[in-house]
């Protein structure tokens, strides 16, 4: 049976309770990569209405910033209550608006849903330290106050899990929200708005305009960056975007946690379980058709294994279904549209001119019509780690190179920008342990025996250099939110000065 993907996409607006006037009407066109085919019209905002939105998030800070913080706990409680009652429907309108497979599309609010009941907890775990002092009859602590107004800029390939993840774990520390999402994905944030409004509607003591949505172009994400009343923006994007938001920020010492690009890399060692590592690799490799910051893209294969490895990935690569997620059990979606797909191309293109060996890449005719994009997900085999292979490609492509010096790889893999996500294969205990050492991977996130994506929400997610440093979900990423105080308290009739200072007045 054919399903119209419009009819569906209204559907599943009205059952989550979004206002049709949001997406019906509106000036920007939605559409779905599932099909290529226009799903909505969706309002937008003016640069001027962004700013106001602003300055109104910026009131209710100064009533939720006095709501005890479990209390603030609560309200997220209510979030995930309500995210669970609409898993079905979001993580449905997820698999057409992004083109995840379905079981991926649910994956994303489920975790929205882990992220809301860690939040939870942290309510009540906002903890700082009592220090020791040099001072007798001092206390000296720290102590964590909310910050102020969070932007949040999205991505399409997660349009609803990363927003969670800030905008949880902003709530509980006392900070109102303005999300932008993508212009490719505006449907899953209205929808994330409705649940969240119905979970305010039962909670009596949360600000109007607690959370707000701007959904827009370019310029309503300059607002965001530019607004002095905005203390933090996390922005998810690429490296280029990140390269102009982040100096704009550090110019009016605004805070950022910055999510950017992820050429990530695997290490297959000799003593690998070699079967545990093609499903790893599948699955890094070809997820959401290679369209994850911590997709799996270089593969480096000890050369005594190489052969036993490759011919396997490749049979895998072959027989992998590619199809229309909402219609079959297929593995591998749409890649977004056809920007996506022509740089795939340009990038096989420039792995050939360096001496790469392609196979796959190409468009499935079957599932494609003129306005949607499938491919075959494509496996490079290169003679070395040059041209293409050193950028991060949104699409899935997975370049494979030998090795034989275990020293030699781990240069090899840390010699890109980006330091997202990486992983190992390996049995030996000391080639572990190296991977994770000081002078092993230099991402943020380091597996060990499984690959690079699917983090867990509970480890602070993000990387290191170009990937630009932030860190979000969980850990102590929550410290971001918060602005930090030093306190010292003299309950003595003293008045010591530290370090021996003396000073003395009539």
């Amino acid at each position: 049976m054919t399903i119209d993907v419009k009819t569906e996409t209204a559907a599943l607006l009205d059952k989550l309770g979004v206002d049709r006037a949001a997406w019906s009407t509106g000036d920007m066109v939605s559409h779905s990569p599932v099909t290529g085919e226009e799903i909505a019209r969706v309002k937008t905002v003016s640069a001027a209405e962004a700013g106001k939105a602003i300055e109104a998030a910026h009131e209710a800070f100064k009533a939720w910033r006095l709501v005890p913080a479990p209390k603030r706990g609560e309200l997220v409680r209510l979030l995930g209550e309500e995210l669970r009652a609409a898993k079905a429907d979001l993580g449905r309108l997820v698999s057409i608006e992004a083109g995840k497979i379905i079981s991926e599309g649910l994956g994303e609010v489920q975790e929205m849903i882990d992220i809301c009941d860690f939040a939870v907890g942290l309510s009540r775990q906002l903890y700082g330290l009592t220090i020791a002092t040099e001072r007798p009859g001092h206390r000296m602590m720290e102590t964590w106050h909310p910050l102020g107004v969070v932007g949040i800029i999205s991505a399409f390939n997660f349009p609803v899990a990363v927003w969670s993840w800030n905008a949880a774990l902003a709530l509980v520390c006392g900070n109102p929200v303005v999300w932008k999402p993508s212009e490719k994905t505006p449907l899953t944030a209205l929808a994330c708005q409705a649940v969240l409004d119905r979970a305010l509607a039962r909670f009596s003591d949360a600000p109007k305009k607690l959370s707000q949505l701007l959904i827009g172009d370019r310029a309503i994400g300059e607002v965001l960056v530019d607004h002095k009343k905005v203390a933090l923006v996390s922005a998810t994007g690429s490296t280029r975007m990140g390269r102009e938001v982040g100096p704009r920020l550090a110019k009016r010492f605004a805070r950022s946690i910055l999510e950017l690009g992820g050429n990530n890399a695997g290490i297959v060692c000799p003593s690998a379980d070699l079967d545990m590592a093609l499903r790893a690799i599948a699955f890094g490799a070809m997820g959401t058709a290679g369209q994850r910051c911590t997709t799996l893209r270089r593969l480096f294969v000890h050369e005594n294994i190489y052969d036993q490895l490759v011919p396997r990935l490749k049979k895998a690569y072959a027989s992998v279904s590619v199809g229309n997620p909402l219609e079959t059990n297929a593995l591998i979606g749409p890649l977004i549209d056809k920007a996506a797909f022509d740089n795939m191309q340009k990038a096989l293109l420039a792995a050939r001119d360096e001496g790469g060996s392609v196979t796959g890449g190409e468009r499935v005719a079957a599932a494609s019509r003129d306005t949607a994009y499938y491919v075959q997900p494509a496996i490079v085999e290169m003679p070395k780690q040059a041209g293409p292979v050193l950028e991060e490609t949104f699409a899935p492509i997975l370049y494979v190179m030998k090795y034989s010096d275990f020293d030699q790889v781990l240069e090899e893999h840390n010699a890109v920008a980006a330091g997202l996500s990486s992983s190992i294969f390996t049995l030996n205990m000391q080639e572990a342990e190296r991977f994770l050492s000081a002078d092993g991977s230099d991402c943020g996130i380091a597996n060990v025996n499984i690959g690079t994506s699917g983090a867990e929400i509970g480890g602070a997610f993000g990387g290191e250099k170009e990937t630009g440093g932030g860190r979000e979900s969980g850990s102590d990423a929550w410290r971001a939110y918060m602005r930090r105080a030093t306190n010292t308290v003299n309950y003595s009739k003293a008045l010591p000065l530290a370090q021996g200072v003396s000073f003395d007045i009539e």
